[in-house]
């Protein structure tokens, strides 16, 4: 549900791996798949196609479907009008696992349609739309999933995915994992604004030095809060704060793995801030703002970014690392 970059890999990859599976999106994206097909690729070498005669393409849940699992990967701020499509569609108790950035949009299904069974999900990597209906995995990590073994719709999926090399690994509470993504996700907006490729951004010492603060500022919120934070890089999230402000020829060195990342590689939100379309920001830098409303806190950075995303169709014009630090007032 929400046959995007990330929908369609996923998805995808799982009718790869000998599952049915039928692609709800918008017309945009189902014209570029029923003209090309599906095309998977990824830094590791993959190179699958699915012709378009063998995808089941909608442009809503087609009425009648019992399906096993569904992937809800939608834009987080269309996660309400999706479950509510589900919830008239779905049978009761149908598990609905959300693939979506940030930390409340199953909670927000849940309590939007209360008959469908949650679950909360995590996507480690970045997938980019390269052309209509080719969709590149660029950099790594395994996917995450609230639940269990005994869940059998969760471990059926785990088994299918093993087959074509995907990890999923389920856990009893994601939101620790959750953190610890929207820590990374941070650099979205930086990448989305530098109007660079990932690797090219994470290469200029300046747009770092922004990704390094906004993280401090959320994990000093996190601390205060108690909350946990999971480690999803080699370094723990305090001490990446230390590589990132490395000088360039140290950090190159030192974040060997970190830079593995391909050249095609850009945030999601690069894509929506060229195309025009509305982004993510409020389920990134809004959850952080949020936290520290909750502990009658700011979180100025945070905020601060968030309005320079909003305001991108006024400027348009893409932030040079120097510029990007006086706009946050760390230069």
């Amino acid at each position: 549900m929400g046959a995007g970059s990330v929908g369609c890999f996923v998805g995808g990859l799982t009718q790869l791996a000998g599952v049915p599976v039928h692609f709800v999106g918008r017309p945009r994206v189902l014209t570029g798949l029923r003209k090309n097909g599906l095309r998977l690729t990824d830094q590791d070498g993959l190179d699958r196609r699915i012709p378009a005669l063998e995808l089941r393409l909608h442009e809503q849940p087609p009425a009648g479907l019992k399906p096993d699992l569904v992937l809800l990967c939608v834009k987080s701020g269309a996660t309400a009008e999706a479950a509510t499509a589900l919830g008239l569609t779905l049978p009761v108790g149908t598990p609905v696992v959300s693939l979506q950035n940030g930390l409340g949009n199953a909670a927000l299904a849940r309590a939007t349609v209360q008959q469908l069974h949650w679950h909360a999900g995590m996507v480690p990597y970045n997938v980019a739309e390269l052309a209509p209906g080719h969709y590149h995995r660029g950099t790594g990590g395994a996917l995450a999933a609230e639940g269990s073994a005994e869940d059998t719709a969760l471990a059926a999926w785990q088994t299918a995915l093993a087959r074509v090399g995907m990890t999923l690994q389920l856990h009893a509470n994601l939101a620790p994992v959750q953190w610890g993504k929207l820590l990374l996700n941070l650099n979205n907006p930086v990448n989305a604004l530098s109007g660079r490729p990932l690797r090219d951004e994470l290469l200029q010492r300046g747009y770092r030095r922004v990704l390094a603060a906004l993280q401090e500022e959320a994990l000093n919120l996190l601390d205060a809060a108690q909350r946990p934070v999971a480690q999803l890089t080699p370094l723990p999230p305090r001490r990446l704060l230390t590589l990132l402000r490395l000088p360039t020829p140290l950090f190159r060195l030192a974040a060997a793995r970190m830079l593995r990342i391909d050249a095609k590689a850009r945030s999601s939100m690069a894509d929506d801030l060229a195309a025009g379309r509305t982004t993510e920001i409020d389920a990134l830098c809004g959850e952080v703002v949020r936290l520290a409303k909750e502990l009658h806190r700011t979180a100025p950075l945070s905020t601060r970014m968030q309005s320079l995303v909003e305001a991108w169709p006024k400027r348009r014009r893409p932030y040079s690392p120097a510029e990007l630090l006086q706009a946050l007032g760390l230069s």
